[in-house]
């Protein structure tokens, strides 16, 4: 596989090697992808977790009865509205 890097981004992965961390290119790339991987991991989290919390609510009120039956086209339509 050849991959093309922008300078700036040469420079940096030559920098990592010649920090003594790293032995050559490849390993600072592929600490780099693992990186990547959880980073979107975390970020997959935290969005269901943004998400639990906005639908809390409205969890909640259905549990104590307090809700309004609606078809999906009916909130939908009033999504659209809104």
């Amino acid at each position: 596989m050849h991959v093309s890097l922008t300078p700036e981004l040469e420079t940096r992965i030559k920098q990592k090697v010649a920090s003594g961390y790293y032995n050559n290119a490849s390993e600072v790339i592929r600490d780099a992808l693992r990186f990547w991987e959880k980073n979107e991991e975390l970020v997959q989290l935290m969005k269901l977790e943004m998400l639990k919390e906005r639908l809390l609510p409205g969890a909640e009120q259905a549990k104590q009865g307090k809700f309004v039956a609606q078809t999906v086209s009916e909130v939908m339509t009033e999504l659209r509205n809104a």
